[in-house]
């Protein structure tokens, strides 16, 4: 039998109001082909070749707008501006107050600054690394295209200098450019580590995870110009309804189906992973199918600068 002194701890638990925590409210996916920023940056969106790319993200606009998060995670890969051959972490996390726009050699994109969020993001460093994944913490860094156009996409135009993104971005940058690169179950596992590191912040704040990159396309080689609708499409109906298997696809199958730049679509496993219906505590008690996510968005366009455009924005119930 408890003693009454255990049984006051337990009432005085009860009695107190629920702790605060950051959590998880969605995840946005998206390509992040660099002629996107280009076509906006030099007003040609409405032309008749990038009008269809546009037109896919005016909802997205207005969703953003009505479900404005307080930190955006964004996790990305860099172009060889930030990192280069002489260092290839597999995975990095941005820890700065702001970070800069790249030069990827043809001046800085017209965008405004970075702001980052220093304290979510040392705080799920922290986490994630008591979680057994080895990050790499870079408290200075600038961001290029694969950052910056799912933020302009999300956004539209902003002026550098009057304007700002509408929240603080956490940047967590992904090897997929120099092999070995990390398994898309690796990504899916890392995705729900961060999901426990957010929920375990504790300020009240609404947090998007965003994962860019992709779908299927190769910039060079025999194959150069490579699209395939189909698996793409399939790739993407099996990472909503059942991403454990998604999860599982082997590197060799993206390379095959999807190009060699298509293995960046293990990026979006990670936002995947960190969505509540795939959160271990949920698998394990069995509720999880009776919290599925939510899809409202869904977009897919073929070409865009040789690149199979795709989108998609899930929401937590």
């Amino acid at each position: 039998m408890p003693s009454p002194s255990t049984n006051r701890k337990v009432r005085a638990r009860a009695l107190r109001k629920p702790e605060t925590m950051a959590r998880i409210t969605a995840s946005v996916y998206t390509s992040h082909v660099p002629a996107i920023g280009a076509a906006l940056d030099l007003g040609k969106s409405a032309e008749p070749y990038w009008q269809p790319v546009f037109a896919g993200y005016e909802f997205s606009k207005q969703w953003l707008k009505a479900n404005r998060p307080d930190i955006i995670f964004l996790v990305y890969n860099d172009h060889a501006t930030a990192f280069s051959l002489d260092m290839i972490p597999t995975f990095a996390i941005g820890t700065a107050a702001e970070f800069a726009v790249a030069d990827e050699g043809f001046g800085q994109r017209p965008v405004p600054k970075v702001m980052g969020h220093p304290e979510l993001a040392s705080h799920i460093a922290h986490s994630v690394i008591q979680q057994d994944f080895d990050l790499t913490i870079v408290n200075r860094m600038a961001v290029d295209h694969g950052l910056t156009v799912p933020l302009s996409l999300m956004c539209g135009a902003l002026d550098p200098v009057k304007d700002a993104w509408p929240c603080p971005v956490i940047p967590f940058a992904v090897n997929v450019v120099q092999y070995p690169v990390p398994s898309g179950q690796r990504c899916f596992a890392l995705g729900q580590a961060i999901r426990r590191a957010v929920e375990s912040y504790d300020t009240d704040l609404k947090v998007q995870i965003w994962g860019t990159g992709g779908m299927s396309h190769q910039l060079q080689g025999a194959r150069a110009g490579l699209i395939n609708r189909a698996w793409d499409n399939a790739w993407l109906d099996q990472m909503i309804a059942d991403p454990q298997a998604c999860a599982a696809t082997p590197h060799i199958d993206y390379v095959r189906e999807a190009g060699s730049e298509g293995i960046e679509l293990v990026m979006w496993l990670i936002a995947r992973g960190a969505m509540s219906d795939v959160n271990p505590d949920a698998i394990n008690s069995g509720a999880a199918h009776a919290h599925s996510v939510g899809v409202r968005h869904r977009f897919y366009h073929v070409p865009a600068s040789n690149t199979a455009v795709g989108h998609l924005i899930l929401e937590n119930p």
